[in-house]
This record gives structure tokens, C-alpha cells and sequence, in this order.
């Protein structure tokens, strides 16, 4: 974007000892996720080589043939093939299937009180790293994302547990997206994406992404599609529809997609990893009432929500 409505926060400015430097920080959150409902994030902690590491590990996977991958396809999670998911569903947009396959995991903590359940239960033989990366990368993930949640509950002079209270057994969802090169999906149909135009379910989306000219693109109201602003080592942040109503629509969304393959660059394939932080499955998401909202929605239970909107999008 030539003027880009979405900042850079530097997250390290919030473990700083300085409550001005916390409040500053908070309130530009606040006003970036009024009018984009995105952030970019530097100052993070995350090791810088270990998205690199999980994103070369998920590669090996994706180049393996077709039929030693099929296995994986566990009821959803696990590998997800081609013309499985057409995430644009999830708003009532018909299109074709997405141009990507995907490697799925999560924890569900309804699954047994006390014991959260780890999806898929069978990971690739044929890259036995995999397996250890993802896990070492989705605690990091839920501790960022955990930190994120205290900054905006300050941002809406909330305490700093207003939403953390809820995430103590959260639910999480991992994917690794790999986008294929045109040469290997053909030419896109009408309407085809590599992902569909959508809005996030859950609380909080972090994205490591790598750019291209097929990549993201973010929904702007007074200007349309724009490309979403990249900077190496930030992680891309927005929020999702269960914090949209959680801020009785204070913070919108954020509506966005990712470019179908370009025919100028037959060649170029990308791996994003999308983590989607959320709250326990029997969290209460009530809006926040006026002054800081603006629109009330009706009650839903978190758990609810979410498995509506995945059924949605998945064949």
C-alpha cells in the first residue's frame, strides 16, 4: 500500500518497566484495529530461524507424491489436499476451491476435562521433524498471541486478564499453507484464489508469512483490495469474528484473501504459517456495551461458532 493503514508495533516497548510506554503502545493498537483490524508485529522474541525451520520441514511433506501424503488425510486434520477447502463459504461467497493444500493441527481442550486433545494423532513418517517444529512453534505462538490479547485488553482499559481468562485452555488451531506454483495448478479458474476472500473466526490470527506477487491482499472500505504491507521478521496480526463482537464491532475483522497463482511468475510457491488463537470452547462471547461498543450482537458460545464456520469451508 503506498499509505498503509496498517502500523508496525514493536511489542518489546510492552515488557518494558515504563506504564506510559504500555498505554501509548495499547492505544495505537486500539486504533489500528478500529480501522484495519490489522497489525504488523515486530519485537516479538520468536527465534527468527524457527519459522524458517517449520516452513522447510512442511515443504518436504508437500513435495512428497500424492499417494504417500493420502494417509495423512485425518477426518479434516493432518493433510488436506487440493479442491478441499473453499474458505470463502464461510461468508456465503460461492467460488471455486482454493489453489492449496494444507497441513492441519489443533487442541480442542473440550475434549476431556483436564486433558486437551492434540490433532491429528498421526504425523509424517517421512518427515519425522515435522512433528517437534510444529510443537515447539505453536507454544511460542500461544504465548505471543497471549501477550497480543493483555495489550488489547488495555487498549479498552479493561484488566489485563479480560481475555486471557479465557485462554488458560484455549482452543487453537495450526495450518500451514502451501501454495503450489501456476505450473503445478494450471491456469486459475473465474473467482479462484489460493484463498478465498474471508473474514477469521477466533480471537486472534498470527501469520508468518512470505511475500509474492500472488499473496495477501486485505480488504480496505474506501479503497477495495489493497497488498497487505510486508516486513521481514513482523508477523502479521488481525483479529477475528469472535473479538469483533467481543468489541461489539470497536474492532473490525479484518476482510482479506491471497492472490491466485500469477501467470508472470509460473515458478513461485509460498508457505504461510497461520496460527488462530481462540478461547475455551464453553467461553460466553457477550459484546462489550456502548461507549466502547457500537453494536450489540447476540450471545454465542465460542465452541459453537467456530465449528459452524469450519464446516462451512471444508468439503
Amino acid at each position: 500500500m503506498a499509505t498503509s493503514p496498517i502500523p508496525l508495533i514493536d511489542l518489546s516497548r510492552w515488557t518494558s518497566d515504563q506504564s506510559a510506554d504500555r498505554e501509548r503502545l495499547a492505544a495505537r493498537v486500539d486504533r489500528s484495529l478500529r480501522s484495519s483490524g490489522f497489525l504488523l508485529v515486530t519485537g516479538h522474541g520468536i527465534e527468527p530461524e524457527l519459522p524458517g525451520r517449520v516452513r522447510a520441514a512442511a515443504n518436504d511433506f508437500f513435495h512428497l507424491p500424492q499417494p504417500v501424503k493420502r494417509p495423512y488425510d485425518q477426518n479434516r486434520r493432518g493433510w488436506i489436499g487440493r479442491e478441499r477447502v473453499t474458505t470463502a463459504r464461510s461468508e456465503g461467497t460461492l467460488t471455486p476451491p482454493d489453489l492449496l493444500e494444507v497441513w492441519s493441527c489443533a487442541v480442542d481442550s473440550s475434549a476431556r476435562p483436564g486433558v486437551p486433545q492434540q490433532t491429528p494423532g498421526h504425523w509424517p513418517d517421512e518427515v519425522p521433524t515435522l512433528h517437534p517444529l510444529v510443537t515447539a512453534y505453536t507454544a511460542r505462538m500461544r504465548t505471543l498471541a497471549d501477550t497480543l490479547l493483555a495489550v488489547m485488553a488495555t487498549a479498552l482499559r479493561r484488566p489485563a486478564d479480560f481475555f486471557t481468562r479465557h485462554t488458560a485452555r484455549p482452543h487453537w488451531d495450526f495450518t500451514i499453507n502451501w501454495y503450489p506454483a501456476a505450473h503445478e495448478t494450471g491456469t486459475a479458474a473465474p473467482g479462484q484464489f489460493r484463498v478465498g476472500p474471508h473474514t477469521d473466526f477466533g480471537l486472534v490470527t498470527l501469520l508468518n508469512r512470505q511475500p509474492g506477487k500472488g499473496g495477501l491482499q486485505v480488504h480496505d472500505e474506501e479503497a477495495g483490495w489493497q497488498d497487505a504491507p510486508y516486513e521481514p521478521g513482523a508477523y502479521t496480526v488481525n483479529i477475528g469474528d469472535l473479538m469483533a463482537r467481543w468489541s461489539g464491532d470497536r474492532w473490525r475483522s479484518g476482510r482479506h484473501r491471497v492472490l491466485p497463482p500469477p501467470p508472470e511468475a509460473p515458478q513461485e510457491e509460498l508457505t504461510s504459517l497461520v496460527y488462530f488463537h481462540a478461547c475455551a470452547p464453553d467461553t460466553g462471547i457477550t459484546s462489550l456495551p456502548a461507549p466502547l461498543g457500537r453494536r450489540p450482537y447476540s450471545p454465542v458460545r465460542a465452541g459453537d461458532y467456530l465449528q459452524d464456520k469450519m464446516r462451512a469451508i471444508l468439503d
